[in-house]
């Protein structure tokens, strides 16, 4: 059995990879994708919507280790190929860090860092020779960015887990994309903010058009797909700007100012 596994597949970018990978099932030779997020409705609802594939709808925490073990004993059971393995679950918020509680600051922590390192390390023994990794990561993981700064840190975290086992990957010929969009019109953002509002719509990326970049480049076996012009830009300028004046730029532009702004 062929598969895909899709966490954070609710909704935004998770449900877009479900549908476009359900899309091209026949070329990538799927059998199943396997929806995880924690609201089933909407699994179910997705599972749905899938015409070339059977959707496993898998509802849990992905914060939860005994969820995690659960998940690896069902691979362990099955022995699918996972051909695809989307690491999409993530969340953010936006705010000066000593406002942000306790309990989002670790949960950032644990489902961004841990839970994907996790997932990853016991998917690894099922994936094929030529199977492809997606990392949902963030350009936010290319430099500071005060007033998101444990979100930043920990896509920051995710772009150099992804560079480095990519090429420990090669000999396997499995790839590893790290997918680095700027602001996208999705839930996370009204998550990120508490539903304060969103960045100007100008600046937002559409979810079905991130998805569709991050696939090409993952088949094109690059380290990292980034959607848009400006943010392109962003990303390739970040090695090369002194930090001092990186700290300087994403420290005016300020997130938290950006969506209390007024409509």
């Amino acid at each position: 059995m062929r598969i895909a596994i899709v966490t954070g597949a609710s909704s935004g970018l998770g449900a877009d990879f479900a549908r476009q990978l359900d899309a091209s099932a026949e070329r990538e030779k799927l059998d199943e994708i396997w929806l995880i997020a924690r609201r089933s409705d909407q699994l179910q609802s997705l599972a749905g919507e899938l015409r070339n594939t059977t959707g496993r709808v898998m509802p849990m925490d992905l914060t939860d280790p005994e969820r995690l073990a659960g998940l690896h004993a069902t691979l362990k059971q099955l022995r699918p190929k996972v051909c695809w393995l989307i690491n999409n679950a993530g969340f953010g918020k936006i705010g000066p860090f000593e406002h942000i509680s306790q309990s989002a600051t670790l949960g950032m922590i644990d489902l961004n860092i841990r839970s994907l390192t996790e997932i990853t390390r016991f998917t690894l023994p099922f994936c094929p020779e030529g199977a492809h990794i997606v990392q949902v990561a963030s350009s936010a993981g290319f430099m500071p960015i005060p007033y998101f700064a444990t979100y930043a840190a920990t896509k920051a975290y995710v772009v150099q887990f992804s560079d480095a086992l990519g090429q420990e990957l090669r000999h396997r010929n499995i790839s590893v994309t790290a997918v680095c969009p700027g602001p996208v019109a999705t839930e996370f953002l009204d998550v990120a903010s508490d539903g304060r509002g969103s960045p100007p719509r100008a600046l937002l990326a559409r979810s079905p058009d991130v998805v569709r970049k991050a696939l090409r480049d993952a088949r094109r076996r690059r380290r990292h797909s980034v959607h848009g012009l400006l943010i392109r830009l962003f990303t390739l300028t970040a090695g090369w700007i002194p930090r001092w004046l990186s700290l300087a730029i994403t420290g005016h532009i300020r997130m938290d100012r950006m969506i209390d702004r007024e409509p």
